[in-house]
């Protein structure tokens, strides 16, 4: 069992024990994370769906992301990353969410932005959080390790959420 698939099994207890429902919003990762959830059986118990928004118009029309953020701060940024998670959890009627996007490689990075820039966005029952980190390796690697760190990143704001009650 790789990380990730213990991660899901974490979050699927979290998640399940709460009642609550996951919806994603993956640009880098391509909807790995959306694929891993519904590899479980009874996922639709608490996952309720999501979508791949690769494109700036499609995060615009199907995420409600701003075309001024995107503007000013470009797509791989903190502020678009919450405003994914935001969108994504609004438009999927969901408590909890996980956006990404970044810069998987091999091309595409700037020296502001190098590859292996991701940006991830959780959303908790209202609340909104988001990180920009770096990976290292090849697109596979940085893909593989954004997913692992979005489902960390996704259990850690869940349990804080579940401590504060």
């Amino acid at each position: 069992m790789s990380s990730s698939d213990e991660l899901v099994e974490q979050l699927i207890s979290l998640l399940c024990a709460s009642t609550l429902k996951l919806a994603t919003a993956e640009s880098c990762t391509g909807g790995m994370i959306g694929a891993l959830c519904t590899s479980i059986s009874g996922s639709s118990q608490w996952y309720v769906g999501g979508c791949v928004t690769y494109t700036n118009e499609l995060k615009i029309k199907m995420l409600d992301v701003s075309a001024d953020t995107l503007e000013e701060f470009g797509a791989v940024s903190v502020k678009v990353a919450a405003e994914m998670a935001t969108g994504v959890a609004r438009s999927c009627g969901a408590d909890v969410s996980i956006s990404t996007t970044g810069i998987a490689g091999p091309t595409g990075g700037t020296d502001a932005k190098p590859v292996g820039t991701v940006c991830i966005g959780c959303h908790v029952q209202g609340d909104t959080y988001a990180s920009m980190f770096h990976f290292q390796g090849d697109r596979h690697s940085v893909r593989s390790q954004s997913v692992s760190k979005a489902l960390e990143m996704c259990l850690e704001l869940l349990r804080r959420n579940a401590d504060a009650r």
